[in-house]
């Protein structure tokens, strides 16, 4: 029998399509959405479930972004045959992405056993929510915003790749969060650390959904109907969602998401502490 029914699996698509890309932690909600619907989420099928769903969400990015990530691949491709193609952004940017994805892999494989142990806990996702805030809350007035797009970096690209970690070993800290808060302090604008943080997402979150389908098939699994259904689900909030974000970025700071994680922080300390929530 499947740990996850279909209904669930369309109410947690809703929640990683939602969350995903806004600075509020996917993997965090999702975890919380889990123990509220009595879901273990410690199980290695299930904790393989919560990755695999992320695919649906990457690919809304693709097809989004498509017009750009065609631009951006075709300008690599050109530049490992033509050496006069090599001094284009869209070339060296592409390396960048795939140098910047290599430290989330290494810790990825590294710490397994403890990012899917003590540290899935909801008291860690709790905490990681009001630390991460006070991060992004930092960030968004101490960073210039005076850098575009256009201005990235082989550095920016590095450090800001390497801050998906913080997000990897504590769920709750946030993925977007993290990457966009030290593109941020790098004095990249809005939009062009979210942005950033889109394009970096790409091939951490395709990793991790594929390297872990098999956990979500193993033993009596999650099945796969509930992975098509929640990823399919997960596809299309996700692309409303993106569309919603970079609108928003363009006028407004990250206030609102900052309230929001402290807020869900604390009532998610409170659920636990007074054990109408396991952890």
């Amino acid at each position: 029998m499947s740990v996850i029914t279909l209904g669930q699996a369309i109410v947690l698509g809703i929640v990683e399509g939602v969350t995903e890309f806004l600075p509020i932690s996917s993997t965090g909600h999702l975890k919380i959405a889990e123990g509220l619907m009595g879901i273990p989420v410690d199980d290695t099928a299930v904790v393989g479930f919560t990755a695999v769903i992320q695919v649906g969400a990457i690919a809304a990015v693709l097809v989004y972004f498509f017009t750009d990530i065609v631009r951006i691949v075709s300008a690599w491709g050109r530049g490992l045959t033509d050496r006069r193609q090599r001094d284009q952004h869209d070339y060296k940017f592409a390396w960048w992405v795939i140098f910047a994805t290599l430290p989330i892999v290494a810790v990825g494989l590294l710490a397994k056993p403890l990012i899917a142990g003590s540290l899935a806990s909801l008291w860690v996702v709790a905490g990681s929510l009001i630390v991460g805030s006070g991060l992004m809350w930092a960030a968004d007035r101490m960073g210039r915003h005076k850098r575009g797009e256009g201005d990235t970096t082989f550095k920016d690209a590095m450090l800001v790749g390497c801050s998906q970690i913080l997000a990897l070993l504590f769920p709750g800290f946030s993925r977007s969060g993290a990457t966009m808060s030290t593109a941020l302090f790098l004095d990249l604008d809005r939009l062009a650390a979210t942005r950033l943080s889109f394009f970096l997402g790409i091939p951490a979150l395709t990793g991790a959904g594929l390297y872990e389908l098999k956990d979500a098939m193993a033993g009596p699994g999650v099945g796969a109907a509930p992975l098509v259904v929640g990823t399919a689900v997960s596809f299309v909030v996700a692309y409303a969602s993106i569309a919603w974000l970079l609108r928003y970025v363009a006028r407004h700071s990250f206030n609102v998401f900052v309230a929001y994680r402290i807020v869900v922080g604390i009532l998610l300390f409170a659920l636990l502490g007074t054990g109408a929530l396991t952890a």
